[in-house]
């Protein structure tokens, strides 16, 4: 028994142009319309971009809070019990 082919080997082939083609041109211009989804993503890549680029340690924050700290009327007891609060919150 034999089998012969109907099709050359390789069944996917290349077709040839038939001439110039033209591109129509529309009097409108390109747009993109992206989904919600990529929206947050690039909202969200951009939050981690800028949160990678800050500084560890804001040293304008540290000066003003060791400023506070060594006035001695910052410390009292209402800024203790909320100081307090806040520890047993994070441990509890």
């Amino acid at each position: 028994m034999t089998i012969d082919r109907l099709n050359p080997l390789d069944p996917i082939q290349p077709k040839k142009p038939s001439g110039v083609t033209h591109i129509a041109r529309n009097s409108r211009d390109d747009s993109v319309n992206l989904s919600n989804e990529a929206v947050e993503k690039a909202e969200l890549f951009k939050a981690m971009e800028l949160a990678k680029a800050a500084p560890d340690i804001r040293m304008d924050r540290v000066a003003e809070l060791k400023a506070k700290i060594d006035d001695p009327n910052y410390i009292n007891d209402t800024i203790l019990n909320a100081t307090a609060d806040r520890i047993l919150d994070q441990l509890l």
